[in-house]
């Protein structure tokens, strides 16, 4: 079964949606306040479909707000016919747009065509990454010989970043670029980050295993 979040303020709307898509095994769990979607445990979602005119908050917002934190597809459903909403919305994240109103047919091939591209990105990276290190992208996890680090969330993009680099040194300013939780971009704050994440995998500076600096450049994580 596809799991589905929707954030949708017109629940006539959404049950229309809900029972045809049953039909294809595909359920959708809809919420009109986009605060209790926000905390409806996302990761446990495998897509989002976002309506952008939301009580209390724009739909580009949330849709802002959680791309910033998970990796779940996510179509925005909306009848705002702006041209600027959609490059927006696609700008900050969204993976698809589709405007109301739209026959649930529609619908239903955006939702299969998204999972097949996440899917087949998922596994194209285990395939690569013969790796002691392993990211969970849906649960926003890293794992390290099996075992779940805990990690705030720069960490968690930092040495998520390093690990879809394995063996390739990336620059300081390609780590600070991707890491939206990184707040003060001029200062050490990135070797601090290093340093957590050493500490978390046993590893050091002077002699690494796993992370190595790259003088000039920037870091590589090996293993």
């Amino acid at each position: 079964m596809i799991n589905v979040l929707m954030i949708e303020d017109d629940p006539e709307f959404a049950q229309i949606l809900s029972e045809y898509l049953d039909n294809f095994n595909i359920k959708i769990t809809n919420f009109e306040d986009p605060y209790l979607g926000l905390s409806a445990g996302i990761k446990n979602y495998d897509l989002l479909i976002l309506d952008l005119t939301l009580p209390g908050i724009d739909g580009l917002e949330v849709c802002k707000e959680i791309r910033s934190k998970y990796d779940i597809p996510i179509i925005i459903s909306s009848a705002r016919s702006d041209i600027s909403d959609k490059v927006v919305g696609l700008q900050i994240g969204a993976d698809d747009y589709l405007p109301k109103p739209y026959d649930p047919k529609e619908m239903y091939a955006r939702i299969m065509s998204l999972i097949r591209r996440y899917k087949k990105s998922s596994e194209m990276q285990e395939e690569v990454l013969d790796s002691a290190f392993r990211i969970d992208e849906k649960r926003h996890e890293i794992y390290f010989n099996n075992e779940a680090l805990i990690l705030t969330p720069a960490e968690y993009e930092i040495l998520s970043y390093l690990i879809k680099q394995h063996s390739f040194s990336v620059s300081r300013e390609q780590l600070v670029y991707n890491c939206k939780s990184l707040k003060d971009k001029d200062s050490k704050s990135l070797d601090v980050i290093i340093g957590r994440l050493r500490s978390k995998i046993g590893d050091s500076s002077k002699a690494p295993r796993h992370i190595f600096s790259v003088r000039g450049i920037g870091y590589k994580l090996i293993g």
